[in-house]
């Protein structure tokens, strides 16, 4: 039995403030929490506040993204092993706004996703088409592409205790999102092509859906045999809004 995760993406938003207030209200709306596992991934110059401010609670701290050098002349980047000296243990890559900004290739993200494993630590590998790939029918293709380029440089083996988290690009931050049908069929697409090459990898692989997840559309997605959770933008900065999510996902899988 898979453990769902739902994970919160601050991209560039906070404060110290912000980040204070936001934790508290998250500790106290979950302190029960058992069924999910949950983390959040702020700004980077706050992993270390917010890790202190999170102390003995079970919530996880993630990053939102990562360099491929541990050390050297690589101005303004981070590397794996600052990120686990201040206590992250999930790492966010290949984001489609690192994709689409950023102009991250498949085999690049292929790479972090490679640093974060043999640092111990847990890629949180995101994959999803744009909308003009969906109108075209592709959506399998580039989600199969993006999967591949993983597998290709470091076997489809570098999956086990990682999360895949499938995000259709149209519907981030734009309002709209798959249906849960749509979305399970993607999952269980995703879920197959791995099985393709090992179903055992296959069957304990996280995949979470991250396309415009909310309080009023979690508990239908979380329903899907192939949806083990989110990873929430917007609403995760939002304590009753995000422990809702979570509290929607407990309660599909029980």
């Amino acid at each position: 039995m898979r453990k769902p995760l739902v994970m919160g993406n601050w991209k560039l938003n906070g404060s110290i403030e912000m980040s204070k207030n936001l934790v508290a209200e998250l500790k106290n709306e979950l302190s029960t929490n058992t069924q999910c596992d949950v983390a959040i991934a702020p700004p980077v110059v706050y992993l270390d506040f917010v890790k202190h401010q999170l102390d003995k609670s079970n919530i996880i701290l993630g990053a939102q993204d990562v360099g491929v050098n541990l050390s050297g002349a690589f101005t303004g980047e981070v590397s794996v092993n600052m990120l686990k000296e201040v206590g992250v243990t999930h790492i966010i890559i290949g984001h489609s706004e690192r994709r689409t900004y950023h102009k991250e290739s498949d085999e690049f993200i292929a790479k972090k996703f490679g640093v974060i494993k043999e640092a111990g630590l847990v890629p949180v590998l995101c994959i999803g088409e744009t909308e003009a790939e969906n109108e075209a029918g592709q959506t399998q293709a580039v989600c199969a592409r993006q999967i591949d380029a993983v597998i290709k440089a470091l076997g489809v083996q570098a999956f086990n205790g990682a999360i895949i988290a499938y995000e259709p690009v149209w519907a981030i931050g734009t309002g709209k999102s798959a249906t849960p049908a749509q979305a399970q069929a993607v999952h269980k697409f995703i879920r197959d092509h791995i099985a393709k090459q090992d179903a055992k990898v296959a069957q304990q692989v996280i995949i979470q859906y991250g396309g415009s997840v909310n309080d009023k559309n979690a508990a239908e997605l979380f329903t899907q045999p192939d949806i083990d959770g989110a990873l929430v933008g917007g609403a995760s900065l939002k304590a009753d809004a995000f422990a809702a999510i979570v509290k929607a996902a407990e309660q599909a899988k029980k």
